[in-house]
């Protein structure tokens, strides 16, 4: 082999190693969807029984320590079957402490059309974001270490807000949710069709924790705006 034929053959390899990243990134992909639409369901499920049987709220500690467990045991599995078991008994679990919120907006005048249009700015948000990585392939991981403190502040800022009752601090707080919760679609999405993400059903649980953010937050805003 002469060496003007080597680069060529390096330039073939990294090609090579780049087609394979992007169709394992897009099995993925595909296989995160696919649990991801499937955990939607199952939690609007549990959301919708919660809804009908008037259940009471769980109460912010019990909330807390319930997800926080459930999402250390799907970690712990994220390599076995039990795992998407557990992916569904996080989700089912989320639903039912989403159930004594909508119940509680439903109870508002014009409570129905709140959570519609929740639901629906939630979908197109997440769809439009999604779609915008897939065409144009950007690269979003250098918004990792933003996301991440930003995740961290807004999460203690919400906390003060319920234990202090401070309803500013808690709109302001839903409001850098939405963003942060948009930067995370657009972050994860990436993550995953570049290879950064390999793991399915850890995508699924991240996608799944960014929609269910970006909903509740949405709905707090809609409620605060409708209400004044």
């Amino acid at each position: 082999m002469s060496y003007l034929d080597r680069p060529y053959q390096r330039d073939a390899q990294t090609v090579s190693y780049t087609d394979g990243r992007s169709i394992a990134g897009h099995k993925v992909l595909r296989n995160t969807y696919m649990l991801l639409s499937m955990t939607l369901l199952f939690s609007a499920l549990t959301a919708g029984i919660s809804v009908a049987f008037a259940l009471p709220s769980m109460g912010i500690i019990v909330t807390l320590v319930g997800y926080f467990a459930l999402l250390f045991l799907t970690t712990k599995l994220r390599n076995s079957a039990w795992g998407i078991v557990s992916v569904f008994a996080l989700t089912g679990f989320m639903g039912l402490t989403l159930g004594p919120i909508i119940t509680r907006y439903l109870g508002m005048p014009g409570g129905g059309a709140i959570v519609m249009n929740a639901m629906a700015l939630t979908a197109v948000i997440f769809m439009g974001l999604s779609a915008y990585v897939l065409i144009s392939k950007r690269d979003f991981s250098f918004m990792s270490g933003f996301l991440m403190v930003g995740v961290l502040v807004a999460f203690v800022a919400g906390l003060g807000a319920i234990f202090f009752e401070i309803p500013a601090l808690s709109i302001a707080v839903s409001a850098a949710f939405v963003l942060l919760m948009s930067g995370m679609i657009l972050y994860e999405t990436s993550n995953i069709i570049h290879g950064g993400e390999t793991n399915y059903i850890m995508a699924t649980v991240s996608l799944y924790v960014s929609i269910f953010n970006l909903f509740t937050s949405l709905l707090q805003l809609l409620g605060f705006i409708d209400n004044e």
